[in-house]
């Protein structure tokens, strides 16, 4: 098997967003990745679709790679960790782990002597347009950060933060897709109620939520501008967000966000 300097331990859908955006732009040749998953099915269809290495065998994946991204469920942790042997040579390797509240502490116990990166993606990661938080040991030298950021900038936007503050990051861009995927349906709903067809709702909610982020993003705005700009005296904008207010959006949204930065920290407590 050829020598590999990308390797993927876990061939799920983030793990195959990761390696679609990291060959379309050129960051991995597919003979450089190699990707390790149980299931037959699942390893034929990542060969035959991408052109990568694919393998039954976890530790041929950190035999062969730089870097390794830990694309697994966070019970499996233990378990897969467990069989590993660490890589011979003096080179110490990356380690890139996706697994939603396993904390740096628990990611060094299980790979000891490693350089460790924990990551937070979010879905929209497997449409390239994805933000990701990261957060590294002290054992990661500058040049492994910057690789670990070209990773993941190839799915998005990448923000670097002090682990502390990644229960936030979940509670926000982990499961904010979640919540504006309900806004999206309730917009919808909203104009299925006064007369629109669902399918037209649908698409108008969609590109409406869209534009206004990438106008919010490319305009470099405050929300409140933006909101203030759309908004004439007496005019529809102004009924709908009194509406709004009177429904607790703002609070019911902040709400939101505290439980599950709660429900993050139990997670990774147990």
């Amino acid at each position: 098997m050829p020598e590999t300097t990308f390797g993927v331990i876990g061939g799920g859908m983030m793990g195959e967003a990761l390696i679609t955006r990291l060959l379309s732009e050129g960051v991995f040749a597919p003979g450089a990745v190699l990707v390790s998953d149980p299931q037959a099915a699942r390893r034929d269809f990542l060969r035959q679709t991408y052109g990568v290495q694919v393998t039954a065998d976890n530790q041929a994946v950190v035999n062969g790679a730089e870097t390794v991204l830990l694309a697994i469920k966070p019970q499996m942790l233990a378990a897969v960790a467990g069989r590993l042997t660490p890589p011979e040579g003096e080179q110490v390797p990356l380690l890139l782990s996706i697994l939603a509240g396993v904390n740096l502490a628990r990611l060094e116990q299980a790979f000891p002597g490693w350089a460790v990166v924990r990551a937070m993606p979010n879905t929209p990661a497997t449409v390239g347009a994805g933000v990701t938080a990261l957060t590294a040991s002290e054992g990661v030298s500058e040049e492994q950060r910057q690789r670990a950021r070209t990773i993941f900038a190839s799915v998005g936007t990448v923000v670097e933060v002090p682990e502390v503050q990644m229960d936030a990051v979940t509670a926000l861009s982990g499961s904010g897709p979640g919540y504006l995927a309900l806004v999206v349906e309730a917009l919808a709903d909203g104009g299925v109620a006064v007369g629109l067809p669902r399918a037209i709702a649908l698409e108008l909610a969609i590109a409406t939520v869209r534009g206004t982020g990438e106008l919010l993003h490319q305009g470099d705005l405050h929300p409140a501008v933006l909101k203030d700009r759309v908004t004439s005296p007496g005019g529809t904008t102004i009924a709908g967000i009194a509406a709004l207010e009177a429904g607790g959006l703002r609070s019911t949204l902040m709400a939101a966000v505290r439980s599950a930065y709660e429900r993050s920290k139990e997670l990774g407590q147990s």
